[in-house]
């Protein structure tokens, strides 16, 4: 029986008489190293190229949001399109009966410029920024979304309204829209700046179940049976940040310190309303006095802690603890970017805006609400200045999104809204109560077609 050759074939017709080279362990070294070099020249091919494909914008890996080379805000193409095309019909305040209520109370007497502070103002200020906007369209017919006006919360608060009023109220102007009955209200705006979200409108599970809301509020199905956030047709939105805080209102309130000079790692300003969380906090500061600061926040009398003296006292860590409160968004997540401490986030509900675009785990930390204790001060010891420094950098490119300036900014709380919005354009509309011809016109169960609607529409 013959032996088995180690040799090498050099041909498909090499026979028994062709040339054998003999394969040694100096050759096998040879190939593994030439395998491996292969290997890892192939790996550094691979991620230069894949550094290479934005094209020139900053890396997701060095920044929590894309811009562009002229510094405005780089949306996705996919499902949000190249540029902004869209058209926004603003309702009129006397154009509808009972509209002016939701915006002055009954009596007529609340004005615009005492809701727009606190954290109902943006109300006011998504109204009057669109009155003024280029996506303004006063032709219904051509309009893409329909603005419904409210400063319903406070109204409320101001006692411009009670809860049936606002019910009532609500209910009545909707019946006066045909357009919003054209759509089943898929196409209308409403916006609800607090934490109770839509539920200042009782019956928004019945008339808005379908309608876009614009909230800073997500789920809230811990203490309701059903939340009036969707996360298919709703938009979470940023707080009023103090107009003072941000750099388009001109000089800040506070400036920032180094955090060299800080006092403490952490703090938290807030009341502790019974909430679990932020009772664990109060207690945690009482043990740990030169870690972590939560004072008692006077809000009325002779030791309430005035605005300066709040975000000076905000800007004096680290680190600024957000605990959910009522509900699960807070102001002082989106006020840590401009006092520039690191935002924690103990609130483990919480929806944030824009997440598209923007990858929180680079300029925040979300830590479970179940493990406030020595153990997160512990792990807040641990984080090197220049990794916070690094957070608190990439924090401040992307704090233009939680401004209500005017959207001919580069990067504004408006801009997101509009790119947002965009997204969830329909350009065919219906409802239950829309019905289509072999003509295309549109009718209702009655066969009238929809330009002879006459208000008021009723609605179920």
């Amino acid at each position: 029986m013959g032996s088995i050759s180690r040799g090498r074939n050099l041909g498909p017709g090499a026979g028994a008489g062709a040339l054998q080279v003999p394969c040694g362990r100096v050759h096998q070294i040879g190939a593994l190293a030439l395998i491996a070099a292969t290997f890892l020249l192939t790996r550094a091919f691979d991620r230069l190229s894949c550094g290479l494909s934005y094209g020139g914008l900053a890396s997701v890996a060095s920044s929590a949001a894309l811009f562009d080379r002229a510094g405005s805000l780089f949306w996705p193409d996919r499902g949000y399109g190249s540029r902004l095309d869209l058209k926004i019909y603003v309702y009129e305040e006397k154009e509808i009966d009972g509209l002016r209520e939701l915006m002055r109370g009954r009596d007529g007497r609340i004005s615009p410029d005492a809701c727009v502070k606190g954290q109902w103002g943006t109300q006011v200020k998504i109204h009057q920024l669109l009155l003024k906007s280029r996506f303004r369209t006063i032709n219904k017919q051509e309009a893409d979304f329909f603005f419904v006006p409210s400063y319903v919360k406070c109204v409320r608060m101001m006692g411009g309204l009670n809860d049936k009023e606002i019910n009532n109220t609500y209910v009545k102007i909707l019946s006066q829209m045909p357009y919003f009955r054209y759509s089943g209200g898929r196409d209308h705006i409403f916006v609800f700046p607090s934490g109770a979200g839509a539920h200042l409108f009782r019956s928004w599970a019945t008339f808005l179940n379908r309608s876009i809301i614009l909230t800073p509020e997500g789920d809230r199905t811990d203490k309701r049976d059903i939340s009036a956030f969707n996360t298919w047709k709703d938009i979470i939105i940023p707080g009023n940040v103090d107009d003072g805080m941000t750099k388009f209102y001109g000089s800040n309130v506070v400036q920032p310190i180094p955090l060299s000079k800080r006092q403490h790692l952490a703090n938290f300003l807030g009341r502790a309303q019974g909430k679990v969380g932020r009772l664990r906090l109060v207690e945690l500061a009482k043990q740990y006095p030169d870690k972590l600061e939560s004072p008692e926040l006077q809000l009325t009398g002779p030791n309430k802690l005035g605005r300066t003296d709040y975000f000076n006292h905000l800007k004096n860590a680290k680190f600024c603890l957000a605990p959910r409160g009522e509900s699960s968004w807070t102001l002082r997540f989106y006020e840590s970017f401009f006092v520039e401490c690191v935002p924690v986030i103990l609130s483990d509900q919480v929806e944030l805006p824009f997440q598209n675009v923007i990858d929180y785990t680079q300029i925040s930390i979300k830590w479970p609400s179940t493990r406030i204790s020595t153990q997160l001060l512990e792990y807040l010891e641990t984080i090197p200045d220049e990794v916070i420094e690094a957070m608190i950098a990439r924090g401040r490119q992307v704090r233009c999104l939680w401004v209500y300036a005017p959207e001919t900014e580069p990067c504004s709380a408006m801009v997101g809204i509009m790119w947002e919005l965009q997204r969830k354009v329909r350009r065919f509309h219906q409802s239950g109560e829309t019905f289509w011809l072999h003509n295309g016109s549109v009718v209702n169960r009655d066969l009238v077609e929809f330009h002879d609607w006459r208000p008021p529409v009723p609605l179920p």
